[in-house]
C-alpha cells in the first residue's frame, strides 16, 4: 500500500508535476473490474447460466460480440486475437457463435432488452460484409435485439473498413464506428508496429464520412518513441480535420508477450529505458493533446474520452455500466451478472489463443449452456467496481447513487483511499459532499487511482497470473 503524501502547500507547476508525479501515472488501464487476469476455473460445478440469470434483472442489457480477428497484430496489443484465419475459420466461429447465442437466449428467457450494443474485438470488419450481415441477425434473430433502435458502436481498422462492409454497418443501424488509427504518422505508425499509410487512413475516414454513422471516433495513442509535441500535434490535427465526434487519446502501454514487449526484453540490457522519462513525456503528450481539444470544442468525459460539444452521445441513454448486466458472446468477451463475471480462458500468446479459438468453435450448444471461468463477486467488490467505473468519468459520482445502492457512503467504505487521493490533490472538492469527482489532475492519474482500489483478493490473483 501506498504511503499518504502530505498536503501539498502550494499548486505544483506542470515542469514540477511532470518531473515528479507523486506515483507512477501509468500503471494500468482500468476499462473493467476485475480484469480476466483475476479469472480462474470456477470452483463450482460448471455454473449454469440460467440459474446465473434467473433473479437478474433483464430490462437494460448490454450486447457484446467479440470477433478475435485481425489482419495484423500491433506491436502495443495485448488484445485477444489471432492474425488471419486459415478457410473456413470464420464461417465455423459464426456457427459457433449462432451456437451460443441460443443457448444464452434460453438462459436469459422471456422479458430480455437489451438497450446497448457493440461488435469488438479483435476487429470486427474483418468479416466480409455477407459474414457482418449474419453478425447482425445473430443479434436480432436469435438473441431479439434490435439494432436499429438501440445505439450500436462497431471497432474498425483502415484496411478492413471497405465500402461494402461500411454499407451494410450502417444499413444494420450502427450508430458509432470506432476507427484504430493510432498516428497519422508513417514513421510513429512503424514504431509501434503497425505498417499502414496516412493515405489509407485518410481514404477510410472518407468512405467512413460517406457511409454517414451519426458518431465517428477516432483512437490515437501517445508515448511511442520518437513522438513529441509536435507530431502529436500533427495526429491531433489530422484527427480534427474530419471532425469526429469521439476522440480516445491513449497512452501507450508495452505489455508481456506483444510485439513491444518482446522487442523492449531483448533491448533492455542495451537500451535500459529510462521509464521516468517515458512517464514524463507521455504526461506531457496528455496535457498538450486534452488541452488542444478542450480548446477546439470537446469535453473531456473522461482521462482517454473526448466528445465534440455539439456531437449527440453515442451510448444508451438508460444504460449504467456499474449496474446493468453485460451479456458477452464470442471467445474473449466477457458476461456480467451481479454474482458472477464469466468468460472463457485468456491468453495473449498466438499459439494459445490459436487454441481456444479452436475449443471454442468446436463447443456444442449445450456447452455454452455453463459458465467455466470467472470471478465470483461480493459486496465488497460490487461497491469497488461501482466507485471506479463512476469515479474514473469526468463527471463524478453522486454520493446519493452509491448510498442508495448499498447503503453506505464511499467515505465509509474507503476512509483511507480517498484520503490518500484528496492529499494528493486528485478529487475535486468543489463541488460539495454530494459529488464525488477527481480534479483535472486526477483524471491525468487515472491509471495510478483505479488500481489502487483494487481488492487485496484480486491483486493477489493478478499477481499470480501467468501470461500465457
Amino acid at each position: 500500500m501506498l504511503t499518504p503524501l502530505p498536503a501539498p502547500t502550494h499548486t505544483p507547476s506542470f515542469a514540477e508535476e511532470a518531473a515528479t508525479p507523486a506515483v507512477r501515472p501509468y500503471q494500468q488501464y482500468v476499462y473493467a473490474y476485475p480484469h480476466k487476469t483475476a479469472y480462474r476455473p470456477l470452483r463450482r460445478e460448471r455454473a449454469s447460466l440460467r440459474e446465473l440469470w434467473a433473479d437478474e434483472p433483464k430490462d437494460s442489457l448490454s450486447l457484446y460480440f467479440h470477433i478475435p480477428f485481425c489482419e495484423v497484430r500491433c506491436g502495443f496489443c495485448n488484445l485477444f486475437t489471432r492474425i488471419g484465419a486459415p478457410d473456413g475459420l470464420t464461417t465455423a466461429y459464426l456457427d459457433a457463435l449462432e451456437r451460443q447465442a441460443t443457448a444464452v437466449r434460453e438462459a436469459l428467457g422471456d422479458g430480455a432488452r437489451f438497450t446497448n450494443a457493440a461488435f469488438g474485438g479483435g476487429t470486427p470488419t474483418f468479416l466480409t460484409a455477407a459474414e457482418l450481415e449474419r453478425l447482425c441477425d445473430l443479434a436480432e434473430h436469435v438473441l431479439g435485439a434490435d439494432l436499429t433502435a438501440i445505439p450500436l458502436s462497431v471497432e474498425a481498422s483502415p484496411a478492413t473498413a471497405t465500402a461494402d462492409r461500411l454499407a451494410v454497418l450502417a444499413a444494420r443501424g450502427t450508430t458509432r464506428l470506432s476507427l484504430g488509427v493510432q498516428s497519422f504518422v508513417d514513421s510513429e505508425a512503424r514504431a509501434a508496429v503497425r505498417p499502414q499509410r496516412r493515405a489509407d487512413v485518410e481514404a477510410a475516414l472518407a468512405r467512413i464520412r460517406d457511409a454517414g454513422f451519426p458518431v465517428l471516433n477516432i483512437d490515437l495513442i501517445y508515448g511511442i518513441e520518437g513522438q513529441t509535441e509536435e507530431s502529436w500535434r500533427t495526429s491531433l490535427d489530422a484527427a480534427l480535420a474530419w471532425q469526429p465526434e469521439e476522440l480516445y487519446l491513449y497512452p501507450l502501454y508495452v505489455r508481456p508477450l506483444t510485439g513491444l514487449g518482446r522487442h523492449r526484453d531483448r533491448a533492455a540490457d542495451a537500451t535500459g529505458r529510462d521509464e521516468a522519462a517515458w512517464d514524463e513525456q507521455r504526461l506531457r503528450l496528455y496535457r498538450h493533446g486534452r488541452d488542444h481539444l478542450l480548446a477546439r470544442g470537446y469535453e473531456q468525459v473522461s482521462m482517454r474520452m473526448f466528445r465534440r460539444a455539439d456531437a449527440p452521445a453515442a451510448g444508451g441513454e438508460d444504460y449504467t455500466c456499474q449496474t446493468d448486466g453485460m451479456v458477452g458472446l464470442g471467445c474473449g468477451a466477457r458476461s456480467y451478472t451481479s454474482t458472477l463475471h464469466y468468460s472463457f480462458d485468456y491468453a495473449v500468446d498466438m499459439h494459445r489463443i490459436r487454441g481456444i479459438v479452436d475449443e471454442y468453435v468446436a463447443r456444442s450448444v449445450d456447452d455454452f449452456r455453463h459458465a467455466d471461468f470467472g470471478w465470483e463477486m461480493n459486496g465488497d467488490e460490487a461497491r469497488r467496481r461501482h466507485l471506479l467505473q463512476s469515479l474514473l468519468q469526468a463527471e463524478g459520482m453522486p454520493v446519493a447513487d452509491y448510498r442508495a445502492r448499498f447503503g453506505t457512503a464511499p467515505e465509509d467504505d474507503f476512509a483511507a483511499e480517498l484520503a490518500r487521493f484528496r492529499a494528493r490533490g486528485w478529487l475535486d472538492d468543489s463541488a460539495g459532499p454530494q459529488l464525488l469527482r477527481l480534479s483535472p489532475e486526477g483524471l491525468a492519474h487515472s491509471d495510478a487511482l483505479g488500481p489502487e482500489l483494487f481488492s487485496a483478493a484480486v491483486r493477489a490473483r493478478m499477481a499470480a497470473y501467468e501470461p500465457k
